[in-house]
């Protein structure tokens, strides 16, 4: 298959079984044997289409004769891929666009007029001079109901910003294994694997790739060189600030590893971290990466976070609780969380709550509880944190140390903005229990 039919088929099964787009289409990607080119486009008319639905919408009602909601569903698939790559794609010829999507309608679709139908319609997006959106809804490709959502959680100005950086491709960001490489012995080595890798701007041991194709494939990477973690994450990480003489850290929620990670190289090897996940096929996924690492002061665990361990409480001097969230800091990454049905994510600070004050439980008296999300919304953030504080006269909020980019913290909680920093959208906080 081609990088479009590729595409194709994850939107597909995106729609009729709510498979995430990151997932299925790593799969699809496998399956269908692409190259690292093909590839490359599958994945950006994938996350485009996903990124852009609305605003593809808004196209299709202009050029349609009938109404959108009229389309078969594969038909509107396909005609979403067409447009994407005549309106937002500049080095496709709209030519190959419009036959390419005309060869997928016949292969898909039984009913014979419904090549017809995307030949016209693509070729009049071609020609003609459609209106542009303006409605952040249909501009940015954000429902209503989460537009007034974030609206409701974001500092003032902070919205648009935040709906951009959604829509825009996220760099692969890698972190150096300082138990094994520096970061200028990694930057000759991926210069020889002729990877373009430039320092990061403010997170220290911590590099920008382009030209990579598959990560997997770099021999670097099997070497255990680096893993791929966005900044905002291991930030969270150096906000624990873990001791180098050895400690016990438990990390509650860990897969697919990241925080666990960062934690082992920031204790130089040293201690014991145990980095748990309720799922039996995630903790094999930190063990597979902590072993190609090297890191031999992790051990992975099948726990779930919300159950007690009686043999762990008083014993952790760190514990990392980055909970289960509605994820909408990471919509860049995974498109798709930003059609999410909205009432579902209501009930998610209850057990990110039970979960807080059942780790809290394995806190030494004097450690460190590091609270975590990668969404924005004041109810899985600081209201979890007061509730928690309520409750837990023992902990108190101890200020953040951060980079030097970053405002002074004295509050012990920040929220990182997609579109201030170039990260994730996340939440950080800093908890301390009395000694």
């Amino acid at each position: 298959m081609g990088a479009r039919e590729t595409a194709l088929n994850a939107l597909i099964a995106c729609r009729r079984e709510g498979a995430w787009s990151n997932g299925v289409l790593k799969e699809y990607i496998r399956r269908d044997r692409l190259d690292s080119r093909d590839a490359a486009l599958a994945t950006r008319l994938c996350y485009g289409v996903q990124q852009n639905r609305g605003k593809l919408d808004f196209y299709l009602k202009q050029l349609l004769k009938g109404r959108l909601k009229d389309l078969h569903p594969v038909v509107r698939d396909i005609l979403h891929l067409g447009l994407y790559q005549i309106r937002e794609l500049d080095k496709i010829p709209d030519a190959a666009a419009v036959n390419e999507s005309v060869s997928l309608t016949k292969k898909y679709c039984k009913n014979p007029k419904a090549a017809g139908l995307v030949n016209g319609v693509l070729r009049r997006a071609s020609a003609a001079q459609l209106e542009e959106p303006v409605s952040y809804a249909d501009r940015y490709s954000h429902p209503e109901e989460l537009i007034s959502l974030l609206k409701a959680n974001l500092p003032k100005g902070k919205l648009e910003g935040m709906l951009i950086a959604d829509n825009a491709a996220p760099q692969t960001v890698v972190q150096v294994n300082t138990l094994h490489t520096t970061t200028e012995g990694l930057l000759k080595r991926l210069e020889q694997e002729k990877v373009s890798a430039v320092p990061h701007q403010w997170m220290t041991d911590c590099l920008i790739l382009s030209g990579t194709g598959n990560l997997e494939n770099l021999p670097s990477f099997r070497e255990g060189m680096y893993y791929v973690q966005d900044p905002a994450a291991k930030l969270s990480v150096l906000c624990a600030q873990l001791p180098k003489d050895g400690a016990r850290v438990l990390d509650c929620c860990a897969a697919p590893g990241g925080k666990s990670f960062a934690a082992a190289i920031a204790m130089e090897g040293k201690g014991e971290i145990t980095s748990c996940d309720i799922h039996p096929h995630k903790t094999a996924l930190i063990e597979n990466g902590a072993s190609r690492l090297g890191l031999n002061n992790l051990t992975a665990r099948v726990q779930d976070a919300s159950e007690p361990v009686a043999s762990w409480v008083g014993a952790m001097d760190t514990v990392i609780a980055d909970v289960p969230c509605s994820g909408l800091g990471i919509i860049r990454k995974k498109p798709d969380i930003r059609y999410k049905n909205l009432k579902e994510l209501e009930n998610l600070p209850q057990l990110q709550g039970k979960i807080l004050a059942n780790q809290a439980s394995y806190v030494k008296p004097g450690g460190v509880l590091l609270y975590s999300t990668c969404t924005v919304l004041k109810r899985e953030n600081e209201d979890v944190v007061q509730a928690f504080l309520a409750e837990h006269p023992d902990f108190s909020l101890e200020k953040l140390m951060l980079p030097e980019v970053f405002p002074k913290n004295e509050t012990g909680m920040l929220t990182l903005i997609p579109g201030e920093y170039d990260t994730d959208g996340f939440f950080i906080c800093r908890l301390r229990r009395k000694a």
